[in-house]
């Protein structure tokens, strides 16, 4: 019996992920690219999102709506989540704490790293709202961080939702994404 033959898979760090074109996640080390948005609901639905969250935050000096944005959680992972507010100061060129809201727009290419991959970083992290949107179905999978783990808070079409940032509550209406 011989030896089979090991090949090693690059590990790529945020030094080479800067350099990179186009777009791309790194998660422990493994690129994955961007898929470009497989038809108009997904940038419509996203930025639907990114002028609500807007609105809702004008009272709120503390936490600010974000688009995708480099979020360096380790040299080996940087993540861009499609809609995601931060409540702490946000400087250079990427985020390196968790946002407490995290807005993922579903595609067939991205949803098991959406539902799987991300949702376990995302909880590990500390994000405290995780919201899986799905154009297809009209339908938004909100989650709320609890002793450390996510469970469910709400699936939702067209109901109005209140999220406690901490630093101050909004209020979205989910018939105004579609």
């Amino acid at each position: 019996m011989g030896h089979a033959q090991r090949f090693d898979l690059p590990h790529y760090t945020y030094d080479d992920y800067r350099l990179w074109e186009g777009r791309w996640e790194l998660i422990d080390g493994i690129p994955h690219a961007m898929s470009p948005a497989p038809s108009i609901a997904h940038p419509s639905v996203s930025s639907k999102i990114a002028r609500l969250l807007d609105e809702a935050l004008d009272e709120c000096d503390e936490c600010r709506a974000l688009l995708p944005v480099d979020w360096r959680i380790a040299e080996d992972t940087v993540l861009q989540p499609d809609n995601l507010v931060v409540c702490h100061p946000v400087e250079g060129a990427y985020i390196t704490r968790a946002p407490v809201l995290i807005f993922e727009v579903l595609s067939k290419s991205t949803a098991l790293k959406d539902q799987n991959t991300k949702f376990a970083i995302y909880e590990r992290e500390g994000v405290k709202y995780y919201a899986m949107v799905a154009p297809e179905d009209r339908t938004v999978r909100i989650f709320v961080l609890f002793e450390g783990r996510y469970i469910k808070l709400a699936d939702v079409g067209t109901e109005t939702v209140d999220f406690d940032l901490g630093k101050c509550r909004i209020r979205l209406d989910f018939s105004l994404i579609w």
